[in-house]
């Protein structure tokens, strides 16, 4: 008699990974909150300048992390306070300008003219930090600072996009800032804008018509 064989145990995959949704309410940062993950982040180990300002760039200039980390000195103009902007996953890079405090944290991350050469963000070898780098440096602070969510680099370009909205930026200018080719990426930030309200001030009754007025 044939002996039956018995198939072989089904292999178990990695966990499936859950959805952000589940571990926290919401995918954006205030400016608040991105000032006290900086502040975290900048107490922290022989880095904290460059893991701060480097929190401070990703924020300021909606990028990713990829876009982030590749950031060489070749393309920042600290005289003319510019920086070329090379965007991903077939977004629109473009000339952004820097604030004065970003200037002056670039030039404290290399105060030698001749030490600006490669990449701006460098690790304790000499070459970029890398991604996964990052992410860590950004989960640190998070905790760090005590937010109640855990903390991930894109939530940086997010509130970009949310900040930029909030101060009541033509939803055109902010697409090129964030590099956005479809607008539609853009107007979301506008859905997270309470101000819009705000302007149209909606319960205001003073702006009703009183009670019978225009009526025949």
């Amino acid at each position: 008699m044939a002996r039956k064989r018995t198939a072989p145990p089904k292999r178990k995959g990695p966990p499936m990974r859950q959805p952000y949704s589940a571990v926290r309410e919401r995918e954006w940062l205030t400016e608040d909150e991105v000032a006290r993950i900086r502040r975290a982040a900048g107490r922290v180990g022989r880095h904290g300048h460059r893991d701060q300002l480097m929190i401070l760039a990703a924020y300021r200039h909606g990028l990713r992390v990829a876009e982030l980390v590749a950031w060489k000195w070749e393309v920042v103009d600290l005289d003319a306070g510019t920086v070329f902007v090379r965007r991903l996953k077939g977004s629109k890079s473009g000339m952004h300008t820097l604030e004065r405090d970003e200037v002056a944290a670039l030039k404290k991350l290399a105060p030698n003219s001749r030490d600006r050469v490669g990449h701006v963000f460098k690790s304790d070898r000499d070459g970029p930090v890398s991604e996964s780098g990052f992410r860590k440096i950004v989960a640190r602070a998070g905790e760090l600072a005590g937010m109640p969510f855990p903390i991930h680099p894109h939530m940086l370009r997010h509130a970009c996009g949310y900040e930029l909205t909030r101060g009541g930026k033509a939803t055109r200018v902010i697409q090129d800032w964030m590099g956005h080719k479809n607008i539609q990426n853009t107007v979301r930030y506008t859905e997270l804008d309470p101000g819009r309200f705000k302007r149209e001030k909606m319960w205001d009754r003073s702006a009703r018509p009183a009670a019978g007025e225009g009526e025949e």
